[in-house]
C-alpha cells in the first residue's frame, strides 16, 4: 500500500471516529438536559382547556421543585424523596406521576397545599372554607366536528393572587358539589381547568392526593402547537394546522 493510500485511510478513520464522538457528546448533552433541565411533554386530552389545548407541546422544567427518582429516565428507584427540593406554589401547572399508576403522566394545576381543606360547592371552588373570587368572562370558542361550540369561561383568583381561567361545560357537573377534602402532609391537590371534564384529585379512587415526590416538574412554555386531529410530522400542512399564536407562549 502506498503512503498516500495510508493517509487517505487514516483520514477516513479519523473522520468516522470524530463523527461518532460528536454523536455521543450530543446524546449525552440531550440526556443531561432532559434529566436535569427540561423534558418535552404533549397534551393528549382536554382536561386543562382553555389553558392548554390538545396538540400543545411544551417544556416542563425539571429543576423547579428539585429531583425525585421520577426525574430520571425510566424512573429507577435509586433514592427516595427529593433532593434540592422546592415546594410548588398554589396555581402552578405541573406534570406528575399518577399515584395509582406511576408509569402514567398527568398534567393539572396545584389547587391545594398540605393541610388545606378543598371543596366544590355549586361549581365554586372553596379553599379553607372561603369561596375564591370568580368572575364570568367571554365564552371559549371550540370547534367540534365542524361546528362551533361556545363554552362558559370564568376567571378565578386564588388566595395567593394567581389568576387563571376555567371552563364550565354544564350547569350541574358531576364534581360541582363534593365533600370536603383535607390534603395530607407532603401531598398536593390537583385540578384541571376544564372542571367538568377532568379526572383529578376530586376523584380519590383514580387520582386523589399527589405525593410531593411524584411531581415531575412545572409546565413552563409551549414550544409547538398543532390543531386537534393533525399530525406534527405533516409539515406540508403546517401553514394551516399550526396554531402560530401559541408558539413560545408561557403557561400560566
Amino acid at each position: 500500500m502506498s503512503a498516500s493510500s495510508e493517509r487517505k485511510d487514516k483520514k477516513r478513520e479519523g473522520g468516522f471516529a470524530e463523527t461518532v464522538r460528536v454523536l455521543i457528546h450530543a446524546l449525552l448533552i440531550a440526556l443531561v438536559i432532559r434529566t436535569f433541565l427540561f423534558q418535552p411533554f404533549n397534551i393528549p386530552s382536554g382536561s386543562m382547556m382553555a389553558t392548554l389545548l390538545i396538540g400543545d407541546y411544551l417544556f416542563v422544567s425539571k429543576y423547579s421543585y428539585g429531583y425525585s427518582h421520577y426525574s430520571l429516565p425510566f424512573s429507577p428507584p435509586l433514592f427516595s424523596g427529593r433532593i434540592f427540593g422546592s415546594e410548588p406554589e398554589r396555581g402552578d401547572v405541573v406534570v406528575f406521576r399518577l399515584p395509582k399508576d406511576d408509569s402514567t403522566d398527568y398534567i393539572k394545576r396545584v389547587i391545594g397545599l398540605p393541610g388545606d381543606r378543598i371543596r366544590m360547592i355549586d361549581g365554586v371552588l372553596h379553599i379553607n372554607g372561603q369561596a375564591i373570587k370568580r368572575e364570568r368572562i367571554d365564552d371559549f370558542i371550540s370547534e367540534e366536528g365542524g361546528r362551533t361550540v361556545r363554552i362558559k369561561r370564568w376567571r378565578e383568583t386564588l388566595p395567593n393572587g394567581v389568576v387563571h381561567t376555567t371552563l364550565d361545560l354544564q350547569e350541574s357537573g358531576f364534581y360541582d358539589n363534593t365533600p370536603e377534602y383535607v390534603v395530607p402532609p407532603g401531598h398536593y391537590f390537583m385540578m384541571g381547568d376544564n372542571r367538568d371534564n377532568s379526572t383529578d384529585s376530586r376523584v380519590l379512587s383514580q387520582v386523589g392526593y399527589v405525593p410531593f415526590d411524584h411531581i415531575v416538574g412545572r409546565a413552563q412554555i409551549i414550544f409547538f402547537s398543532i390543531g386537534e386531529g393533525e399530525r406534527a410530522w405533516t409539515v406540508w400542512r403546517w401553514p394551516w394546522s399550526v396554531r402560530w399564536s401559541r408558539l413560545f407562549s408561557f403557561v400560566r
